[in-house]
């Protein structure tokens, strides 16, 4: 394909689409582009809030009139292994969901590294400033932390694990193609939050068992808070800001102006009136069984129904792919097996596990990958929220298209061709000969056929024809 004029370039970046590759190795390519920079600028904030919250939190650190006890070095380790207990299959699960149009990895990581570091950070030292300004009959209110807990902790939270959804909705608009999106990228800011409030919990409780007499044996009551928070609310933050990720991605693929500033804040008021209906009732010391009644018969239906909507989704996606996918084929821009195969997530699954073993993987996973995208563009040209600039995009998908066709497949092999059950190489034919070593009289040929240049007619030539135009 033709580099991109200036014009097709400025189409691209109005749609926010993305501008073609350029020609050159991908080491100076990696270097030259600014979303490395940019990635790498995010990457290591991270890496500092997630310093400064080792920090505050792990060791012990004086305050007027005594010390703030911290959770000790020597419990972060089992609180870490119960809590990656939770947060890895969370996280895949995720993943898995975004299966039609995943994000770049890059995408992935940072949003993952920003629910786990710069939003606790952030919400920490925010509720504990709210903590002490909350307080009623003066310093050491212990109903102060409560408080801060229902009232001010669920709007700051989903606030802060927020940011970044927005962030990627800002910048990378054309990436958030549908709800799976939004719930995607919701769920693993939700799940890395959790993850290091886990740590913190697990391993508070652990050295209190550790340092108080009569308090139990300290891995009983490690496992013990694992049971309630690992296992029985570890939805929690995940739910809670997948509504976000839902509401971001109904504004984005919406035309209605009102519908893009409603659909956000209403997730956002979504997520913080269910986050603080969880903290409210943990708060309130109600008798276990009363809790377990209304996880039962509230929080779990909710989870429920989270789940049945992400299956949902994933149905309509692979309608909506192969919709699209079938306008191209009916103009002969596409063969009319590729609506069918591309949009089945189990036939794709299949695809990449035969391409693999032929060693194709990476071709038909980016053939996928273009025939996917090219969907999304094409109903987004067909919403109005892309203008004639996307025609630039669709172009360069086509050839891109068009070239992968040369190594990967989109339809599935009749069988995986695994190296212990290929055969040698087929035994040539003692029957076959070359041209010249067959005669007139061989049985071989059939009777009444001439060979050579003699069993040929050519279609008489007319003199007066000449190119168009001469």
């Amino acid at each position: 394909m033709q580099p991109a004029t200036i014009d097709e370039r400025r189409d691209l970046r109005r749609n926010n689409l993305p501008l073609p590759s350029e020609r050159r190795p991908w080491i100076e390519r990696f270097l030259r582009s600014k979303w490395t920079w940019i990635v790498l600028a995010l990457l290591l904030v991270e890496a500092a809030a997630l310093i400064a919250v080792g920090f505050q939190m792990v060791p012990d650190r004086p305050v007027p009139g005594g010390v703030t006890y911290g959770t000790g070095i020597e419990a972060v380790g089992p609180a870490t292994k119960y809590a990656l207990i939770t947060v890895i299959p969370l996280s895949l699960l995720f993943l898995w969901a975004d299966r039609f149009r995943p994000q770049s990895f890059w995408v992935w990581l940072i949003t993952f590294g920003w629910g786990g570091t710069i939003a606790v950070w952030a919400s920490f030292n925010i509720n504990t400033f709210a903590a002490e300004y909350m307080s009623i009959v003066g310093p050491g209110d212990p109903r102060a932390a409560s408080r801060a807990a229902t009232f001010i902790a669920p709007f700051v939270e989903e606030a802060m694990k927020g940011v970044v959804l927005f962030l990627v909705a800002i910048v990378l608009r054309y990436r958030i193609v549908s709800k799976l999106s939004g719930i995607a990228l919701g769920g693993l800011v939700g799940a890395s939050f959790a993850f290091v409030e886990n740590i913190y919990y697990y391993a508070s409780t652990y050295r209190a068992a550790s340092n108080t007499s009569g308090a139990g044996d300290p891995d009983e009551r490690l496992a013990e808070i694992f049971q309630l928070r690992g296992i029985l609310t570890f939805f929690g933050h995940p739910l809670f800001t997948s509504m976000i990720g839902i509401g971001i991605a109904v504004a984005l693929r919406s035309k209605s102006k009102l519908v893009r500033v409603l659909a956000p804040v209403t997730g956002f008021l979504v997520a913080a009136l269910l986050h603080m209906l969880f903290n409210g009732t943990a708060s309130m010391g109600l008798p276990t069984n009363v809790q377990l009644l209304l996880l039962l018969f509230v929080a779990y239906p909710m989870v429920i129904s989270l789940v049945i909507f992400t299956i949902r989704q994933l149905i309509v996606e692979k309608r909506l792919i192969r919709a699209r996918l079938t306008d191209y084929a009916r103009m002969g821009w596409l063969p009319d097996t590729d609506a069918h195969w591309a949009s089945r997530l189990t036939t794709r699954v299949r695809v990449l596990w035969q391409a693999l073993w032929e060693g194709r993987l990476l071709s038909t996973w980016r053939l996928q990958r273009a025939l996917t995208e090219l969907a999304y563009l094409r109903d987004s040209m067909a919403r109005g929220l892309v203008d004639d600039g996307g025609m630039v995009r669709e172009k360069e998908l086509f050839a891109r298209i068009r070239g992968l066709r040369q190594r990967g497949f989109v339809a599935p092999r009749e069988r995986t061709s695994y190296p212990w059950t290929r055969r040698g190489r087929r035994t040539p034919d003692p029957t076959w000969a070359p041209p010249a070593q067959i005669s007139q009289g061989d049985p071989r040929v059939p009777s009444g056929v001439p060979l050579g240049s003699g069993g040929t007619t050519y279609s008489p030539v007319d003199p007066r024809w000449a190119p168009p135009g001469t």
